[in-house]
Formats: structure tokens, C-alpha cells, sequence
């Protein structure tokens, strides 16, 4: 079977260098152009690519890489390419619905929630802050509205704490997840024994982006979580679980813009362990 695979970030790299250690290589991955990283604004390519690129030569020059600005622009190489089927791991860009149906058996979806719960882009993040108990990873067929196509397969995630994972820890084992989910898949592809679910929409529920101010920490909050508030104690550490890295959580302390950058509950209480002052390096509190 041949397909391509769009994805950018680190969750779609490591769903794509499971694949290939499965022996299901891509032979086109589409992924966003390098991008300056870091202080030094140094272009770097995307996990995705980079991915590739870290392969032995052999696998590396089976697997074409494109890395269109514009979805348009690669519209010719994918109608050109005989593709049985694609596969979308976090590429990043909306994609047409007329060059969804281009392969003979559609795109699939790896989206890391149970669909139709927690549609959009940070299901992941979403799941922490609202201490869900459960979550996993769906594979679904994609159309021309956001996670909503028909569900080629779901599974749960076993053997996680979701009250006490970190966003790193959970979005690597929903990757992996999902990576294994595809490997049992891709063989059916094509075959009767795909079967297709629809999704039930009085149960969707939509994600949304997070931003730099939706990290932040009121001072008296902190303080109350500090001294056993367990309902703020509870927030604040979801908070930091599910939002460090990026966009981050941040409080302003004795004037200062401090990081949160690390906390666990105890009983009632919040613990700080791991706070960055600005301009100074991360101590350990």
C-alpha cells in the first residue's frame, strides 16, 4: 500500500518513526517549511522531517519529502503520486476536502482523544485541565469538518494516571498509541474488515488554542493553594501539567514574573518544586 503522511511537530514524528520501524514507511511525508528555533533563530527542520532524515541512507531515499507553505502548492504531486491511502498526524494546516479524496481509500485521522470528545487542537492539554479519567487515541476517516469523520478504530490508554501526568509524558504515550493503532490498521486497508462508526455529535465537545495569558497565576491564588486550598491547589496544578512547555504558567511574585515550572499535591496542598525567576536559570524550590 502506498500513502503519504502529513505531520509536523514532535507527535507526528514519533507516530512516523514507529511506522517505519514497523516496516510501513510513508512514501511521501508533507510537513510545514523549516523554521528559525532558539535565540539564534537557527532554520530548523520539523520533527517530522528531521525524523526522516535520522533514518538509515535506505529508507531515507524511499521517502519523499515536501514541505509546501500553502496547501495548494502541492496539489499536482499528490494527484501524480497513485496514493491508495493518507494519514494525518498533527500536520498543522487545514487541508481541502477535494485533495482529502484524492487516494483510493481516503485520508485517515490520528487524533489523540476519544472522538467526538475534546475535536480541535490541544485535546491533549484539554484532558489534563479538566482531570478527565480517561482518554486514548482515535483513528477516524477525515472530511471536510474538524475530527468529525466516521471512526475507523478507538482505543483507551492503559496504565496512565491522568491526575498526575505531566502534558511531555502523556502526548509521547498517545503518540505511541496511535502509531500502534495504525500498524494493526493499515493491513485492512481496502479490505471488509474496516468497519466505520459514525461519531454520536450531541456528545462533541471542541478544544481550543492556548495562549501566553491563559498560563497565568493570580498571586493570591498561588498563595491559597500553597496554605491547602485544596479547589485552587487542584487548578493550578492541572495548570502546570498541561501547559508547560508551551504556552507556559506564570504567576508575578514580590514584583517578579516567576515561572511555574514544576508543582505536585500534597493532601490539600500545592508544592512547588521547580520555579524559573525571569532572567535567572530554573531552581528547584
Amino acid at each position: 500500500m502506498r500513502y503519504a503522511f502529513f505531520g509536523t511537530p514532535e507527535f507526528a514524528a514519533i507516530v512516523l518513526e514507529q511506522l517505519i520501524g514497523a516496516g510501513f514507511p510513508p512514501a511521501l511525508v508533507v510537513c510545514n517549511p523549516d523554521r528559525p528555533v532558539g535565540r539564534k533563530k537557527l532554520i530548523t527542520p520539523p520533527p517530522a522531517k528531521q525524523s526522516v532524515l535520522d533514518q538509515d541512507e535506505s529508507i531515507r531515499e524511499e521517502i519523499e519529502i515536501i514541505q509546501p507553505e500553502k496547501v495548494r502548492e502541492m496539489e499536482t504531486t499528490l494527484r501524480n503520486g497513485n496514493f491508495d491511502f493518507f494519514v494525518i498526524a498533527a500536520y498543522g494546516k487545514i487541508i481541502p476536502n477535494d485533495i482529502l479524496e484524492i487516494p483510493k481509500f481516503g485520508t485517515i485521522g490520528v487524533h489523540p482523544s476519544l472522538l467526538p470528545f475534546h475535536r480541535g487542537s490541544s485535546p491533549i492539554q484539554t484532558t489534563i485541565l479538566n482531570g478527565d479519567k480517561e482518554t486514548g487515541v482515535t483513528l477516524y476517516m477525515v472530511d471536510a469538518l474538524v475530527d468529525h469523520g466516521p471512526v475507523l478504530s478507538e482505543k483507551k490508554l492503559e496504565s496512565y494516571d491522568i491526575d498526575s501526568i505531566t502534558y511531555p509524558a502523556l502526548h509521547d504515550a498517545l503518540a505511541k498509541l496511535g502509531a500502534n493503532m495504525l500498524i494493526h490498521l493499515i493491513p485492512k486497508i481496502g479490505k471488509e474488515q474496516m468497519t466505520l462508526s459514525p461519531q454520536d455529535e450531541s456528545k462533541a465537545t471542541f478544544t481550543k488554542k492556548f495562549m501566553t495569558e491563559d498560563g497565568f497565576i493570580d498571586e493570591t491564588d498561588l498563595e491559597e493553594a500553597l496554605m491547602g486550598n485544596k479547589e485552587k491547589a487542584v487548578i493550578i496544578d492541572r495548570k502546570i501539567r498541561a501547559l508547560n512547555p508551551e504556552p507556559g504558567v506564570y504567576t508575578i511574585r514580590k514584583g517578579e514574573r516567576t515561572k511555574l515550572l514544576e508543582a505536585e499535591l500534597r493532601g490539600s496542598a500545592l508544592i512547588l518544586k521547580t520555579i524559573q525567576i525571569a532572567g535567572k536559570t530554573p531552581q528547584r524550590v
